[in-house]
């Protein structure tokens, strides 16, 4: 299978060096410094995946401007490109890339394409129950489980018994994954199934939560969902990709592209060619990529941006 997911190695030419052990934190990440003249009302609709870091980020961003006050809307990530065509957002937090057709709509509206800023690293993970033995799955298993077209040539798996886990043989799977308005859903269907479709028994969740407790839940369950949604009721499952061998679903295995399921999270945001984003927007962004918006992705689970690709992220909105 061709390689899915962004090598961050090949992105920015070099390996990005170790920061200490306890963080991968880019040290040259930029503090953030607050300026005059920023308020007014923010609106974010989109993701529900970057609910809690959309929140999160809020909390710290009014700490330097009380003044400002923020509404957020986590439904999911085509929820996004309809509110930025509409005007009644200024940031649609997708976790996945906006699709053709809703590109061709906002350009329709506005002549110009809409401006993608990434603003964390996750690695979709494929939760498992924690007491679940199973050592890891290949992709093609995870199609296998989740697709009824099974686009990757695998057996249908339906029992934990054909996983290897004779202890269990005779126990069904349990599925758990998300709706369709979903950008998760959407990138799962694309590079775990191979753009196949879901199985109709899988339990669709209209929350990343809710997949996470669903399988915490029930010892035979599998589920899908952000890396930033892990609780100790779960664990996230190796994947094997192409080069056959086990990766963990952690930071330098996303940075590297061995984790076949390593992703961007990202905003969508108006922006006029040539011109800089408004003062309000800009400023919230600009904190996102910062050292404390960073901060932040790590402590809600993702994984922090090296300071190149958040010096890239500022060049693209004040250009």
């Amino acid at each position: 299978m061709k390689q899915t997911a962004f090598s961050l190695i090949a992105l920015l030419g070099t390996a990005l060096a170790a920061t200490a052990e306890e963080s991968h934190l880019d040290p040259a990440l930029p503090q953030y410094k607050a300026v005059s003249g920023v308020s007014g009302n923010l609106n974010s609709i989109g993701s529900d995946t970057l609910n809690n870091l959309m929140t999160l980020w809020a909390e710290g961003f009014k700490k330097a401007y009380p003044n400002v006050n923020i509404q957020i809307e986590g439904k999911g990530s085509s929820t996004a490109p309809p509110a930025l065509i509409e005007g009644t957002a200024q940031i649609g937090p997708m976790s996945r890339p906006m699709k053709a057709e809703e590109i061709d709509a906002f350009e329709k509206k506005f002549g110009y394409k809409p401006t993608e800023v990434k603003v964390a690293i996750d690695a979709l993970a494929v939760f498992a129950h924690k007491d679940n033995p199973l050592k890891g799955v290949t992709m093609k298993q995870v199609d296998s489980m989740f697709s009824s077209t099974r686009k990757m040539g695998g057996e249908d798996l339906t029992d934990w018994g054909q996983l290897g886990l004779d202890a269990w043989k005779g126990r069904a799977i349990s599925l758990f994954g998300r709706n369709s308005a979903s950008g998760t859903y959407g990138f799962f269907q694309e590079h775990a199934l191979a753009k196949g479709d879901f199985k109709p028994i899988v339990k669709e969740q209209p929350g990343s939560s809710a997949v996470v407790q669903g399988v915490g839940a029930d010892l035979y369950a599998i589920g899908y969902s952000g890396i930033g949604y892990k609780t100790s009721g779960v664990r996230a499952l190796p994947i094997a990709g192409d080069d056959g061998k086990f990766h963990e679903a952690d930071y330098d295995n996303c940075l590297s592209g061995d984790y076949p399921l390593a992703r961007f999270l990202m905003v969508y945001v108006n922006k006029k060619p040539g011109q800089p984003l408004d003062a309000l927007t800009l400023e919230f962004l600009k904190f996102v990529v910062s050292k404390e918006g960073q901060a932040i992705v790590e402590k809600d689970g993702y994984f922090p941006m090296p300071a190149e690709v958040a010096q890239e992220v500022v060049d693209s909105l004040t250009k």
